[in-house]
C-alpha cells in the first residue's frame, strides 16, 4: 500500500514501513546519526507478520525503544544499528541462521530469537547489556557448552532460554546502581505488545529479580502480564508454547 517495498523473496524493511506502524499519534522521524535537536519520544514498533525478508538501510531513529520482528522471513541480522537506543527486540520465528550485527545495540536488555535456523552461536556477536535471552528452537542450543558460553559472555545475563540464572542478581545491583533501575522502569514503560514466552516466564523473572525495589518488580511483572493477556484475546500472535 506505498509503504512496503518488494525484494524478489518478500518485503523489504525501509523508513516508510517503521512510519507507517508507528503507534496511533506518535510520529517516526528517520534522520541522520548526526542530526540533531530534540528526540521524538519512545516508541514501540511492532511489525510482525508482514512477510519482511530483508532489512534495508534504514535511517537513524534513536527514539524507538522496542521493535517487534517475529513471524517474518528475515534470513540476515543487519541494519539494525539505526535504533541505537532499542532495548526490546524480537525476531523469533524467521529464518536467520547466524547471530551477528547486534554489537552495536549497546542498550539492548531483550532479545528474542527463538524458533529460527542457528546451528552454531558465536557469542562474541551478542550485545553485552542482554538481561534475557531466548535461542529455543535453534539447533546452536545443543551445541557443547552452549549454556556455559552465553552465560560466560554475558555478564549481566538474568534469564537464557525461560531458565533464570542463579546468583547473578546481587552482582548486578552492585555494579549498576540507580542508572540500570532508571533505565528498566523506562524499558518497562515503554512495552507495548506482549513478550514472546509462557506463563512461567513471570514466576521465574519475578524470583530472579527478588533482590530489586518491589516498585520496578510489580510493574514489570503487571505489565507483561497485561500484553500477555492482551496478545491471547487477539488469537495466536504468540509463538505456540510448544514451539518454546
Amino acid at each position: 500500500p506505498g509503504c512496503t517495498e518488494m525484494s524478489p523473496g518478500g518485503v523489504t524493511l525501509t523508513d516508510r514501513l517503521v512510519a507507517a506502524r508507528s503507534p496511533p499519534g506518535l510520529r517516526v522521524t528517520p534522520c541522520p546519526a548526526s542530526c540533531s535537536g530534540e528526540l521524538p519520544p519512545p516508541q514501540t514498533v511492532r511489525l510482525d507478520r508482514e512477510n519482511i525478508h530483508t532489512i534495508g538501510q534504514l535511517g537513524s531513529m534513536p527514539g524507538i525503544h522496542s521493535l517487534y520482528l517475529q513471524r517474518n522471513r528475515i534470513e540476515k541480522i543487519e541494519s539494525l544499528s539505526c535504533f541505537p537506543n532499542l532495548r526490546f527486540l524480537s525476531l523469533a520465528g524467521n529464518c536467520i541462521r547466524k547471530v551477528e550485527n547486534l554489537r552495536a545495540l549497546q542498550h539492548l536488555r531483550f532479545l528474542d530469537l527463538s524458533q529460527n535456523q542457528i546451528r552454531t552461536l558465536d557469542a562474541d556477536e551478542l550485545p553485552r547489556s542482554l538481561r534475557l535471552l531466548d535461542l529455543t528452537g535453534n539447533e546452536c542450543t545443543h551445541q557443547p557448552g552452549y549454556r556455559e558460553l552465553v552465560v560466560g559472555a554475558l555478564p549481566h545475563l538474568l534469564q537464557l532460554d525461560s531458565q533464570p540464572l542463579r546468583g547473578c542478581v546481587e552482582e548486578e545491583e552492585q555494579e549498576e546502581g540507580s542508572s540500570s533501575s532508571e533505565d528498566d522502569d523506562e524499558l518497562f514503560s515503554e512495552l507495548s505488545g506482549p513478550f514472546t514466552t509462557d506463563k512461567d516466564f513471570f514466576a521465574d523473572l519475578h524470583q530472579e529479580l527478588a533482590g530489586r525495589s518491589r516498585r520496578r518488580q510489580g510493574e514489570a511483572l503487571e505489565e507483561h502480564r497485561v500484553r500477555l493477556q492482551e496478545l491471547q484475546g487477539r488469537g495466536g500472535l504468540l509463538l505456540p508454547p510448544t514451539a518454546l
